[in-house]
């Protein structure tokens, strides 16, 4: 027999690697992230107190997004910890949207009519500097304790809870086996008619979108919603896409929600981009809301009177279903106040 040369022979092409690699590969070094994207000079504006009191953490390919040697990049702007945030501001607190009087069990947030939101860990692939949750005691707040039981036996004993959201921290950080223990507890409650889940992974990390987690999702008893968190056009590219295709292919509807940011979206172009590229990627825009005045974000926010005036010019430039709605939330309103 004559020996197959060894250029010839078939080769097992080597595997992409999987989801969580890529999470535990994600930069948490600030002059790191500079460092790559050719910016060591921007390191005087980085505060080391910031990034203690909230790390910096971006995976490695939402940074490939990112615009070479351009210290204004949109999306460098989102998560690099600068001076800016420890400036105290009069109206900048720990819990902007009062979550901690809207708690009804551990993780479990009763805000709305009819809906159950669980904080189902604290982990996220990616630091917003804007996070309202920035300052939420994840340590002792989470429904996943216990095996899910007392966020579950709440949703069971109130039959006005029609639908649960899944939030967090990223609630696809969890492994697929841990969010399918949950769905199974909660499709034994005859009352449930819908799931949401807030997830911003699909954007900044869409090898999450697995073949697990897509049967998973085919499996699920209720209409899915996934809403996903993009806040510039330049952070939706083909990978995050054929993600989106995906996930539509497994039945969940996707929608959008954004944060108004100053420096990153706050201009008629940048906000109409925004809305044509989701709708390109399957995504309709949903939610265009004014940030959450959570202490270390106020160099982030844009007035009222500005986010009227963008709207108002996005909605006399785009067809309507492109245009989501402005609004902002304030604790202890029973929905989300329209501007």
């Amino acid at each position: 027999m004559i020996p197959v040369a060894p250029a010839l022979r078939q080769r097992t092409p080597p595997q992409a690697p999987g989801w969580q690699q890529l999470w535990r590969e994600a930069i948490r070094d600030p002059r790191e992230l500079l460092a790559l994207l050719g910016l060591e000079s921007a390191a005087l504006n980085i505060s080391d107190a910031a990034a203690a009191q909230f790390p910096l953490r971006v995976p490695r390919g939402f940074v490939a997004k990112m615009r070479h040697g351009d210290p204004g990049d949109p999306l460098l702007r989102q998560v690099l910890p600068l001076d800016d945030e420890m400036q105290p501001r009069p109206g900048f607190g720990l819990d902007a949207v009062g979550d901690g009087a809207a708690k009804a069990a551990d993780g479990v947030i009763r805000k709305y009519r009819g809906r159950a939101l669980l904080v189902t860990t604290g982990s996220c692939a990616v630091h917003c500097r804007y996070c309202f949750r920035r300052h939420f005691d994840y340590a002792s707040e989470t429904a996943a304790a216990g095996n899910w039981r007392q966020a579950v036996e709440l949703i069971r004993a109130d039959p006005d809870i029609d639908e649960v959201i899944l939030s967090g921290g990223d609630p696809w950080s969890l492994a697929t086996a841990k969010l399918a223990e949950l769905t199974d507890a909660l499709a034994q409650v005859p009352h449930l008619r819908r799931l949401r889940i807030h997830t911003r992974l699909p954007v900044v990390l869409p090898e999450r979108v697995d073949a697990a987690l897509l049967a998973w999702l085919r499996g699920l008893p209720w209409p899915v919603t996934v809403v996903l968190h993009a806040n510039h056009a330049a952070e939706i590219d083909c990978s995050v896409e054929q993600a989106c295709s995906a996930l539509r292919g497994a039945g969940a509807t996707l929608l959008n929600q954004a944060v108004l940011l100053h420096g990153v979206n706050d201009s008629v172009e940048a906000l109409s981009a925004l809305s044509e590229r989701s709708f390109e990627a399957g995504v309709l825009p949903y939610y265009l809301h004014q940030l959450d005045r959570v202490q270390g974000s106020a160099h982030f926010e844009v007035s009222d009177e500005e986010a009227r005036r963008l709207h108002a010019a996005l909605a006399a430039r785009l067809s309507g279903y492109l245009v989501p709605r402005l609004v902002r939330e304030v604790a202890g309103d029973p929905g989300k106040r329209p501007l």
